[in-house]
């Protein structure tokens, strides 16, 4: 079978948040004093895994969390009460690095982003981006004019459906016109991402490692299954 669109996760595939010490540097503790750098990586992991619960939760904050990427004003609550609990108690702070994790300027692209939407949009493919998300993403692809290559933003806060539901999927390649069999997903998570496969699509998983650490698995997914 021929290859004729491509879906692309957000997180983890081909933007990632990255950790940066002038955001993280002032943030303190229960007893006022700086979090330490392991105690900062690992606050940076909870605020970007793409599955999983990464702190217990009450009946109330675990609906916040298993609904987190279908409505933002729930995605807000959970989050404060996982900075909270991941060592950072004060309001304002928590507040602010909330801010930072959905501002889209904050998030930096992987190496072969551009390469990856540019060399698939040129060889005629119709080209997604789907992604399970409480705010827009678009200004990160505008303000580097990724944009150009992007025909459909297909975002779970948008159609009320989050990977691994079928829905959001089908939303997707109707979008993007081209049948299941004919379409290439690639992606971070094998539990998210790969619920593609139930309605027929190809899978491609790649490593959501630092941007540094992983200059070219996008193409190496899209050259695999044929696509460059």
């Amino acid at each position: 079978m021929t290859i004729r669109a491509v879906l692309f996760d957000f997180s983890g595939t081909v933007f990632r948040l990255e950790q940066d010490e002038t955001w993280l540097a002032d943030l303190t503790g229960d007893e006022g004093d700086p979090l330490d750098l392991e105690a900062q990586a690992e606050l940076m992991r909870r605020m970007t895994a793409p599955v999983g619960q990464v702190v217990q939760l009450d009946a109330e904050y675990q609906h916040a969390w298993e609904n987190r990427d279908l409505d933002p004003d729930l995605h807000e609550k959970v989050y404060l009460e996982v900075l909270r609990q991941s060592g950072v108690p004060n309001d304002e702070q928590a507040k602010a690095l909330y801010t930072r994790l959905c501002d889209p300027a904050e998030w930096t692209p992987y190496p072969d982003t551009e390469a990856a939407l540019k060399g698939s949009a040129e060889r005629g493919l119709a080209v997604g981006i789907l992604s399970n998300i409480a705010f827009d993403i678009r200004p990160a692809f505008t303000a580097r004019g990724l944009d150009a290559y992007v025909d459909e933003f297909v975002l779970s806060f948008e159609v009320g459906a989050q990977k691994p539901d079928p829905r959001i999927f089908e939303a997707a390649i109707e979008g993007l016109g081209v049948p299941a069999e004919d379409t290439l997903m690639v992606g971070d998570s094998e539990e998210a991402d790969g619920g593609a496969r139930a309605l027929g699509c190809r899978f491609a998983l790649v490593d959501p490692l630092p941007t540094t650490e992983r200059p070219d698995a996008l193409l190496t997914a899209l050259r695999e299954h044929g696509v460059l």
